[in-house]
């Protein structure tokens, strides 16, 4: 590994300054929150820092406050733990699709120090990528899983990159309505989950619209409602320590039995959180019977366009959908 320079900010601000002057003297910098992404990408030597820019210790930014006045939601440091966030008692109870999927992640050593912000910035773990071939995501022009080894990869969103977003807790972010606080060089700008990842047709290298010297600092989430239930569901290929085939982030806006509003988010099938309106319309405005749910899962996959040996996620996709949904409307 290449030898770095750890330096530690004062906060977010401190840190936009020191990548930039980093970069000003030539130098490549990266932030690390909790680091173990960063780390591993270091040791395949996608990334080569000569600077590390480390925000652990920045204070408050590891924090869950509900914010003051009402239907003002709750405030989320982008370096909490993800073990944090899932135990979290406010999170646990009001919004229950981000704990879950929070405590879906990983190994319980590695949400031990992982972060909520990079578990959403992570980089993509396609094979391909990982391993140094030249792709769109390393600075090539060729996607090799399209035509090679792509089990695991997009069925929605692909091209030129059939990359899947890794995270689990994107889903639940984007379902939730959540907005995104970064800090940049101009200063703090906020932007909806739904506007913060960013498809291959637009930028085939990146996941997001971070710029190079900018951070995710935090996380709002709208206040939660009381005929609100949220769940999320993941089917890995083995029990642990893996990202999701395929997954689903679900949010219900229940009117006692009758459905006012509803948030459906796949992740593992596309390369940003995949957010299914037509089989959300399905819901809305009605009692969710179990044939309901059929039509919701059936809508949830139509324009799906698999690679040549990923189909079997369609009819996964479909099926999973459906159960998430009977699920969560039987917790009543």
């Amino acid at each position: 590994m290449k030898s770095f320079r750890n330096v530690n900010p004062r906060d977010v601000r401190h840190a936009v300054t020191l990548m930039q002057q980093a970069r000003g003297a030539g130098q490549d910098a990266t932030i690390a929150g909790g680091g173990s992404d960063v780390l591993g990408m270091m040791k395949e030597r996608l990334i080569t820092p000569d600077v590390l820019v480390n925000l652990k210790a920045i204070k408050g930014l590891d924090e869950v406050k509900a914010e003051n006045g009402p239907g003002r939601g709750v405030a989320i440091g982008g370096l909490i733990t993800l073990d944090a966030l899932s135990t979290h008692p406010l999170i646990r109870r009001q919004y229950g699709v981000l704990a879950e999927a929070a405590a879906d992640v990983a190994t319980p050593q590695i949400r031990n120090v992982a972060t909520l912000a990079g578990n959403v910035c992570q980089r993509p773990w396609c094979w391909y990528y990982r391993n140094g071939f030249k792709c769109y995501k390393n600075g090539g022009d060729t996607c090799y899983s399209f035509a090679g080894e792509n089990q695991f990869h997009a069925i929605f969103g692909g091209g030129p990159s059939y990359i899947v977003h890794p995270s689990d807790t994107a889903p639940a972010l984007v379902a939730l309505d959540a907005t995104f606080r970064i800090v940049g060089p101009a200063g703090e700008r906020v932007v909806p989950a739904a506007e913060f990842f960013t498809l291959p047709r637009v930028n085939a290298a990146h996941e997001n619209i971070l710029k190079d010297d900018e951070a995710l600092a935090s996380i709002t989430l709208p206040a939660s409602s009381a005929g609100m239930r949220s769940t999320y569901h993941k089917i890995m290929d083995r029990e642990a320590w893996t990202h999701a085939v395929v997954s689903a982030a679900v949010v219900l806006h229940m009117n006692k039995d009758v459905c006012s509003r509803a948030a459906i988010v796949l992740g593992g099938v596309a390369p940003i959180p995949w957010r299914v309106p037509e089989a959300e319309k399905l819901l809305v405005g009605k009692r969710i019977t179990p044939d309901i749910a059929a039509q919701a899962g059936e809508a949830a996959v139509a324009g799906a366009r698999p690679l040549a040996k990923n189909a079997y996620k369609v009819p996964l996709t479909q099926a999973m959908v459906r159960r998430t949904i009977e699920a969560l409307v039987a917790t009543a």
